[in-house]
């Protein structure tokens, strides 16, 4: 009966979250976009940088809400269910602006489409936990909840305002 309850409690813990990246041993498929893409001018990307022996992503660039933009982001792809979890767990630091985490499930049927919320890092490293409830839809025709099962891309993104971006990742995973 003993063995029966530390296998199941060692099950739940494992389950607990899911990495999506950690730069180091789980690694995603990162890509990173601007409104470029729709005629805008915003300019910047996403680097892999090492500084005092911490690797972390940065989404780096200018904002620039001319001609229709207003955006920059990096988006990772994601292949697993993460109906099991809660939400998202970020380790970030930035400029003190406020950026966005954007999902994208498969009813997100435009590019404009996503479910999204917004956060304020701090100039220092922090963990920032967003519960999956806190996503708002970006449509009025979109389904109210997204669908967990199906969450193809997680993107955060320096959005809606001109200013010089400067957002680092160290890690992301579901909790």
């Amino acid at each position: 009966m003993k063995i029966n309850i530390f296998l199941i409690l060692i099950f739940s813990l494992n389950s607990f979250s899911m990495v999506i990246d950690n730069l180091d041993d789980i690694r995603g498929d990162w890509v990173s976009i601007s409104d470029q893409v729709m005629g805008g001018i915003s300019e910047g990307g996403l680097f892999e940088i090492q500084e005092d022996g911490k690797n972390f992503y940065r989404l780096e660039g200018v904002v620039s809400t001319k001609n229709n933009g207003g955006f920059l982001q990096a988006q990772v792809r994601n292949k697993n269910s993460s109906q099991v979890y809660k939400g998202l767990k970020l380790t970030v630091r930035g400029t003190n602006d406020n950026y966005y985490v954007w999902i994208r499930t498969p009813q997100c049927r435009f590019p404009w489409d996503r479910y999204l919320v917004s956060f304020l890092p701090t100039s220092d490293w922090q963990t920032i936990y967003i519960p999956f409830e806190d996503f708002k839809k970006s449509n009025a025709y979109m389904r109210k909840k997204m669908n967990l099962k199906q969450i193809r891309t997680i993107a955060l993104a320096a959005y809606g305002k001109d200013f010089n971006a400067q957002l680092d990742i160290a890690n992301i995973e579901f909790y």
